[in-house]
């Protein structure tokens, strides 16, 4: 008979508590197995941004073989976490990196006997046995001086020595109490005197031996001993990497920083003997990263990474019947008066316009014309970015500091301009073209004619034209006149309209020894009501604007010649209705 044999499967059920074992052990093999090792690292560039800083450091490592974490200390906490980048050299594998924080625990207060030698415990305990014997004998002092104070007192206000006794009705009895009193009382202060003297002494023994025992006891302090305050957090960068075998090689950390930024500054230095004007392109550095930016390498880029870089998306645009009640406020005007305002175009653009004043200047031009020497332009895709091949330490403090960035020739025409409605004074004007070249970016510019400061402007080339007109100032040798001839200014009926004329005599004259072309600004209304009606009458040969209503005339004085402009137009309106024509009145 043929016996067959089953042989019974080993099946292995794991529960989930054995399961939960198995990973925590696991766990903690491929924990162990990570070597960990810090590293120093340097900052050698950062690229500084509008808003935000990119920073690149650089540091060198050993690791052996396997799993290691290679661990950068002393980085800025400001760091955008998604924005680290790594690099390396060596025949290692990049894992990962992660920015992480350690608050490291308190150090535990020291033993007291642990921290001061034994020779000062054993004068510190010879000093508080002296101090025991002095206080008893203080004490025993303090009682003699009671008992002779008290003695004292008794005889004092004895009935006979105060004369209230029989004593008093007896010569020889109140000789006798006398001369008891004398005795007795200078023996008692004598005594006194010498207690007090003894206790004085005593006194400054005690005091001598507190101070020392006090100045013993603070040993700790005047030696350093005592536990060192607890440290702040340590920001970290942590690199994950993987070697077949132990190497070494450098890494390469990029990320990005908030709390630093730069902003543009330009100075704008004109001459008359020249037709040209040096622009000086500077920046106001600042950063409070937490960390020192020393003696490291800057770009300037003209990107802000913070700038939303999403495209925006058209969507349906539906219209409706809007509520009776509401008006648009920028509708343009129907009503039968002239709609009116001064025009930007009377004056230069992106001007701000101050009077020639002497201020003292700094003379940035020949520092700015060396630091050009150092400094590239990069243009990118999107930006511009500035690298300066000078070293700058830079305090993480917000303080600004001053970078000379670029300088520039710029071609200029010089032209005065005159608007004797706004300003019976006229402007000399440069003309800068060819500006888009430059990729500036809008900023402050101080502005200097001749070593003089003429004030501040704003330049600001995403709206600026191919050419800007720059105020440098009044001229005073240049005279204008704006005179409202009344006799020829009239009104009259005719059937239903008013119709009013208004009559302008302009009068320029030059008083500089050089023949000078000067641009004359004015204006006529103009209006969006067909009802209304404006007419020139005489222009004197002047270009008008018929949509803005501006009028120029370009002119060329010589030395001491006088010009004459004559200026007439008329407006015609029904006279049941009223026009405001203010603006027009002066």
């Amino acid at each position: 008979m043929k016996t067959t044999i089953h042989k019974k499967k080993k099946s292995f059920n794991l529960s989930v508590p054995k399961l939960l074992s198995l990973a925590l052990l696991l766990y903690a093999f491929q924990t162990k197995a990570i070597n960990k090792v810090t590293v120093k690292s340097k900052i050698n560039k950062v690229t500084v941004y509008q808003q935000g800083a990119q920073i690149k450091r650089k540091a060198s490592y050993n690791v052996s073989k396997g799993i290691n974490e290679v661990i950068i200390e002393g980085v800025s906490p400001n760091i955008d976490p998604n924005s680290i980048q790594i690099n390396a050299t060596g025949s290692v594998i990049l894992l990962d990196s992660k920015f992480s924080v350690e608050y490291p625990k308190p150090e535990p207060n020291n033993d007291y006997t642990k921290t001061i030698p034994a020779k000062i415990l054993r004068e510190i305990k010879l000093l508080k046995d002296s101090l025991f014997d002095i206080s008893y004998k203080l004490l025993d002092i303090n009682y003699q001086i009671d008992v002779l104070n008290n003695e004292k007192r008794i005889i004092e206000n004895n009935g006979t020595i105060k004369g209230t006794g029989k004593v008093n009705d007896s010569i020889p009895l109140l000789k006798e109490a006398i001369e008891y009193y004398h005795l007795k009382m200078n023996k008692i202060n004598l005594e006194l005197l010498k207690l007090n003297r003894k206790k004085a002494l005593v006194s400054r023994e005690n005091d001598r031996m507190n101070k020392r025992l006090t100045d013993l006891n603070n040993y700790n302090s005047n030696n350093k001993l005592i536990p060192k305050p607890n440290k702040g957090p340590i920001y970290k960068i942590k690199v994950t990497v993987s070697a077949k075998e132990s190497t070494s090689g450098k890494l390469y950390v990029s990320y990005l920083v908030s709390g630093a930024g730069w902003t543009p500054l330009y100075d704008l230095r004109s001459k008359a003997s020249n037709n040209t004007i040096n622009l000086t392109y500077k920046a106001q550095v600042y950063q409070n990263t937490g960390i020192k930016w020393d003696n490291i390498r800057l770009s300037l880029s003209t990107n802000n990474p913070y700038a939303n870089k999403t495209k925006p998306e058209l969507y349906p645009w539906y219209l409706n019947y809007a509520n009776s009640y509401t008006t648009r406020t920028n509708a343009p005007s129907t009503s039968g008066t002239i709609s009116y305002k001064k025009s930007r175009a009377l004056k230069p653009e992106n001007v701000y316009e101050n009077e020639m004043s002497e201020a003292p200047t700094m003379d940035y031009e020949e520092d700015a014309m060396t630091a050009n020497q150092f400094t590239q332009m990069i243009e990118q895709l999107i930006s511009v970015e500035y690298a300066i091949d000078l070293p700058y330490t830079i305090e993480p403090s917000n303080e600004k500091y001053m970078v000379l960035v670029d300088s520039k020739t710029l071609d200029t025409k010089y032209k005065y301009y005159s608007v004797p409605k706004l300003d019976l004074s006229c402007y000399l004007v440069a003309q800068i073209t060819n500006l888009g070249d430059l990729n500036l970016i809008p900023g402050n510019a101080t502005i200097f004619h001749d070593g003089a400061y003429l004030g501040v402007t704003y330049l600001n080339p995403s709206i600026m034209s191919d050419t800007m007109n720059l105020s440098l100032g009044k001229d005073q040798k240049l005279q204008v006149k704006r005179t409202l001839l009344k006799n020829e200014s009239k009104e009259k009926v005719i059937g239903d309209k008013i119709l009013k004329t208004y009559a302008y005599y302009i009068e320029l004259k030059n008083h500089k020894s050089s023949s000078v072309k000067i641009t004359l600004q004015d204006q006529i209304p103009i209006t969006q009501n067909t009802e209304i009606e404006i007419e020139l009458i005489n222009g004197s040969k002047g270009k008008l604007n018929e949509i803005t209503g501006l009028m120029e005339w370009d002119l060329k004085l010589k030395s001491k010649e006088t010009k004459k402009i004559n200026l007439v137009y008329t407006v015609k309106y029904n006279k049941t209705k009223n026009v405001n024509l203010t603006a027009s009145n002066y």
